[in-house]
Parts: C-alpha cells; structure tokens; sequence
C-alpha cells in the first residue's frame, strides 16, 4: 500500500486533500443543499440523491449529490430605511448532474450590492451592534426579547447561514461563522412547526458541525450532527432519507477524525442501510458507498468484513458499468490491497493487474503508478524478487516525470526498493536507497503532509531494525512520533509506534522504557475501542515480557492472561501468536507457584507443535519440551497426554534425569 500505510487507502487514486481545503469544498456544498430541499419533491428516485466518494474526503463528497444552486441573500435594514425585511428571490436551482455552474438572479446580485453598501454603516446582524427590526407583536421570550413570527425567524435564520458560508469561504473570520450558524439552528429549531422536521434546520447542523470541524472542535461536532440524525424520519419520503445519509455520513467522518474508527463504521453502515432502501440493491451510487466503508473497515483492521463489502461494490459495478470501467477499476484496486493485507498474495495481484490495465484503458496513466507499486509489493510477498523491481522502477519513472523528484510517492517506491534489496541481501543497496527516501523525508518540502513524513519514517525504520541498526530505528520512530503528537485521529498510529519502540528497546535491554512506551500504546489501544484485536493482545504480551524483566511478575501474569482472551478469540487456540502467550504465562504461572496451570498450558503447547511439525520440532519447542519435562519432575505427576511421542520423550527425559541422579 502507498506509503505503507492503511490510511492511503481513502482516496485510492490521488493524493489525500489535507482537511482543511476539504473542510472549505464542503460550507459551499452543505449551504446549497438549502436549495435541493426547497426545490419540488416530484423528482426521480435515480436522480443523484447520493453520490460517487471517488478521491475526495468523505464529508466533500458524500453531499455533492445536492443541487448546485445558492442560498439566497436578503438585506436586514434599519428601522429608519424600511419596516420590513426584503423579500427574497426565488431560488435559481440548477438540476445535478447537468453540468451547469450556480448562477443568482440580477436582482438578487443587485440586493447583494445594496447589502454591501448598507453593511458599512452598521455592524453584523447585532452581533454587538444596534440594527433593528421593526417589531410585530409576539410571545415574549424570557430574556424579555419579542419573538419573531416563524416567517421571520426562517428568512433571518437563512440570511445569517449564507453569511456564515460566506465567511467561510472568504476566510475571513470562521469564529463569527460558527457564531452565526448557531444562531441560525436556534431560529431554525423555534420556528419548527408542532415539533415537524425541519429540513432547512437539519442542513444548518450540518454546516455548524462542519464549522466546529474547521476549528478542530471535532468533539463538538459530533452531538451536533447526532441531533442533526434524530430529526429527519426516512419514511416521510426521499428528502427526509437523504438529510439523514447525509448526516450519518459525515458524523462517520467526525468519528474517524477523532479517531473512533467503530463508530465510523456504524454511521456508515447504517447509512448505506438507507441509500439502499432509496436508490435500490444495485444502484452504482450504492456501489460506490459500498467501497467507501470497505476503505473504512481496512482502517478498522477488519480486514475479512472489508473484503465481503467490496466484493459487494465490485459486483454492482460490474453489473451496471462498462467491461473495465473506471468505478471496477477502483474497486479492483481496494480489493487487490486487501487480499495482500490478508496474505493472500495471488489473488492481490490478479486483482491489481486487472485495476491496472483498467486505468491505463480509461487514460488514467498518472494512477497506473501507483497500482504498479502495489503490484510490485504483491511479487515481493511472492518472493518474486525481478519481476518486483521492474514493476517498482517502472512505477519509480512515471512518478519522478508526472510528481518530480521530491514527491513523498517516490520516496515511497525507495523505500520498497530498500526494502526488496534488503531481503536478498544486498545491504549496500538497501542503504543507498534508505537515504533517497530520508533526503524526500527529511527536505521540509512543504507540499509533503506531517502524516506522509511520520508514515515514511517509520517505514525506513524497520528497515534499519532488520539491518540491526536499532537506535537508528529508534531515533526515526521518535521523529513520527513528534510529528503526530497527540492527534486525537491518529493514536492507533501512534499506538503501532510505540508498540515498535516497546521492542526495540525491549531488544536493546532498556526494559522500564520498553514498558513505559507499551504501557502508553496499550492505554491508547484501550481508547479507541481497538481492545479486541490481534495487535492489541500482541501488544499485552509483549509489555507482559518486559514485565518480567523488570520483576512485575503478577502484573505480567495479568497482561498475559488478558492476550491469551483476546487471541483465542480473535486467531483460535493453535494460532503460532496464541501459543506463544500460553508459553509466555506458563512461564510466569510457573515463577508464582501454580504449577498445574502452567503444565496444563505448556502441555497444550508442546502437543500442538509437536502435531504441526513432527520431527521437525524447532529448538524453541524442544525447548519448551525440556520445560514441561521439569515441571512434571517438580509435581510429581507424569504425561496423561494420548499423544505417544510426548509420552515417549517424557518417559525417556525421566529415566535419562533419574540415572543422572
């Protein structure tokens, strides 16, 4: 995967857009979903209610299916100029998918002007300032103000988030922006009639919880946009369905930027439940959703689930595109890093060469690159070493002629170069090409994201670990960790980092800073929910062993015994990881006296190997033979195992240790 991470996966054939440049794309689309649901109800079921993700971010995309059109602008005046507030022009709605650009009508580009002119002598919408309405009578609220009719309340409440988009978009003050939003959700809310959902409201949570998002108040964002879900009732028609996807959709993205990669994926779910429920089983719009949450449930580590989604999408696009087509192409390519993060190499590499020459057909020559690393990394796992470095060189020149020679994707095919020549030997090589990677890494290119420069250089330093050069591991694996410091939507990354630090220095005998950096993976591995998977019982046993070293036997006892839960549930009783955490408590139910639950977990354990390998027992599982041996000595107890070649050796260690005495 590029860059090799799991993250690269969200946008598979550009680079990512950094959230910010996303965040502006997104007040524009949010606002003109004001006009889709004031345009008529009587439209197709097929028009493009929900649309195709792509490359873009999730919270972009997923409300591009709105109309194109703009909110309109109106003047508040004072009291002195007119008693009433300007009627506003209709709305100019421009269908979706006609490729025709919003327009405003010359009388409303012409109260614009007005507005301009009338704006300097007053400040904004009395955000501190003295502008008057001419009041109607109304209930009194209880800071003694007057309520507006609910006319009023919904034309102010529509004024003040156009200004609020526009703000936004102008940079300007985003602050003041989310001040106005808020004022308008409040109006929105008051003039709801007897409680009935309000779709103008339900957009304007939308672009208030964007705008807490632009800020990095993603925390705040969410119970926005979980009310913005409870609102609208699906089945009240399409546009009550489409106001609630859309809000499902991008609270899963505000989950995924704190880094609440579960409740990303429910939202997700749950709104592809919808879109199903609207457009059909096989609609391409539904195809490309379907993708989206396989990317999603990659980066949740759910690998198998990731795949049966996005054979789900492959099959949709296949059956209503083109042989080849562009939506297959991308579909082939999640599936084909799939298939390789699962292990299954042969499969990765049809897939990938199917995307690739499916990219090429359609004149995507710029994405082939990519796909042409990923298919070199698929012939490396097969350990087919030449045909791995043409697929990476010839990736290595259409980058360096279509992104130039400092681009973090070239530095990502040196470091599988390194990588590849390392394997085979040649160290020499692998070196050079771990100094390319570090010159693009290390440049301050400021076109380079903070994520892309944390990601290489922990890559790099795995190299250097296979290399044996530890502390030159260790100081670029402290580099990314500085550079992703505590950011709320990377801890499982950081979580991996410090879990790779808790080793090296593990293999460098500084055992209380290999505790202290897996004490503090653990902790962030518990936070994000990630408390049942195959890296965090690994990571349990390995700061259990670094507990033993340091003495900590009971604490490691319990670390073991916690992994040893997780992995049989998560790999099974046999898996190689299972049996070496049942070794591992052995060992230390052994160093506190249970005796019995130690030669009950080691007799499991040497059975087991002994019946995957035979004669071919490793040293290890002698060694844990010998073990098992000594503890059955120190009990009193002989082998009960049916297995007759444990009983054998056994027998045989006995007499061979009673003739020694």
């Amino acid at each position: 995967m590029e860059g090799g991470s799991v993250n690269n996966l969200n946008g598979n054939s550009k680079e990512q857009s950094n959230a910010d440049e996303a965040f502006d794309t997104t007040i524009e689309e949010l606002c003109k979903n004001l006009c889709e649901l004031q345009s008529s109800t009587n439209q197709s079921p097929s028009r493009q209610s929900f649309g195709s993700y792509g490359d873009e971010s999730k919270i972009d995309s997923d409300l591009q299916h709105l109309a194109l059109g703009e909110t309109r602008d109106f003047d508040i005046t004072t009291e002195e100029e007119e008693d009433q507030v300007e009627k506003p022009q209709e709305f100019d709605v421009v269908r979706p998918g006609t490729g025709s650009s919003s327009r405003k009508s010359s009388s409303s580009k012409d109260t614009e002007k007005q507005a301009g002119k009338k704006n300097a002598n007053r400040s904004s919408l009395g955000l501190g300032g003295t502008a008057t309405r001419k009041k109607k009578a109304g209930t009194k609220l209880q800071n003694g103000n007057e309520e507006q009719p609910s006319s009023e309340n919904v034309e102010l409440a529509r004024f003040l988030l156009n200004q609020a988009r526009n703000l936004v978009s102008s940079g300007d003050n985003i602050n003041k922006a989310l001040e106005l939003s808020l004022r308008a959700a409040k109006l929105f809310e008051a003039s709801a009639d007897n409680g009935k959902p309000c779709l103008e409201w339900i957009m304007c949570l939308h672009v208030t919880a964007a705008i807490h998002c632009k800020l990095k108040e993603h925390k705040e964002a969410i119970p926005v946009l979980q009310r913005s879900v409870e609102i609208p009732v699906p089945e009240e028609g399409e546009e009550h369905a489409l106001a609630k996807f859309a809000g499902l959709m991008q609270l899963g993205d505000t989950y995924a930027m704190v880094g609440q990669l579960e409740n990303a994926v429910s939202c997700y779910t749950e709104g592809l439940q919808i879109q199903k429920k609207v457009l059909g089983e096989n609609d391409p719009r539904v195809g490309e959703t379907c993708r989206y949450l396989a990317e999603a449930l990659v980066q949740a580590l759910r690998f198998d689930e990731a795949q049966e989604v996005c054979e789900t999408a492959l099959s949709i696009h296949r059956e209503n595109g083109l042989p080849a087509s562009i939506a297959e192409a991308a579909d082939r390519r999640l599936m084909g890093l799939i298939c390789e993060t699962k292990g299954d190499h042969e499969n990765a590499l049809e897939h990938l060469v199917l995307a690739s020459m499916a990219m090429a057909a359609n004149g995507q020559e710029s994405e082939v690159a990519f796909v042409d690393t990923s298919i070199g990394d698929s012939y490396l796992s097969l350990s087919r070493y030449d045909e791995a470095i043409c697929a990476y060189q010839k990736s290595l020149t259409a980058l360096k002629t279509a992104k130039g020679e400092n681009h973090p994707a070239v530095g990502s095919v040196y470091i599988r170069l390194a990588d590849l020549y390392n394997r085979t030997g040649k160290v020499r090589e692998a070196k050079a090409y771990c100094e390319n990677a570090l010159r693009i890494y290390e440049s301050h290119n400021l076109e380079i994201s903070p994520e892309e420069i944390a990601s290489g250089l922990t890559d790099i330093s795995v190299i250097f670990e296979s290399m044996n050069e530890v502390e030159q591991a260790i100081t670029l694996l402290q580099k990314a960790l500085k550079i992703y410091a505590d950011s709320p939507g990377q801890k499982i990354m950081i979580a991996g980092i410090e879990a790779q630090m808790g080793v090296l220095y593990y293999m460098m005998g500084q055992y209380i800073e290999s505790y202290n950096t897996f004490k503090s993976a653990v902790s962030k591995l518990r936070a994000t929910g990630k408390k049942q998977s195959t890296f965090f019982g690994i990571a349990l046993n390995q700061m259990g062993l670094a507990c033993i070293q340091l003495d900590a036997i009971e604490e490691a006892v319990e670390l073991f015994e916690e992994a040893k839960c997780i992995l049989e549930q998560e790999c099974g009783p046999f898996h190689p990881e299972t049996l070496g955490v049942y070794s591992n408590l052995a060992g230390a139910y052994d160093a506190i006296g249970r005796l019995d639950d130690a030669i009950a977990l080691l007799g499991h354990v040497v059975g087991v190997r002994e019946e995957k390998l035979g004669t071919a027992a490793s040293s290890g599982t002698e060694d844990e033979k010998k073990r098992l041996v000594q503890l059955l000595k120190e009990s009193g107890k002989v082998s009960r195992r049916k297995t007759k070649s444990l009983k054998t050796l056994i027998d045989s260690e006995l007499m061979t240790s009673s003739a020694l005495r």
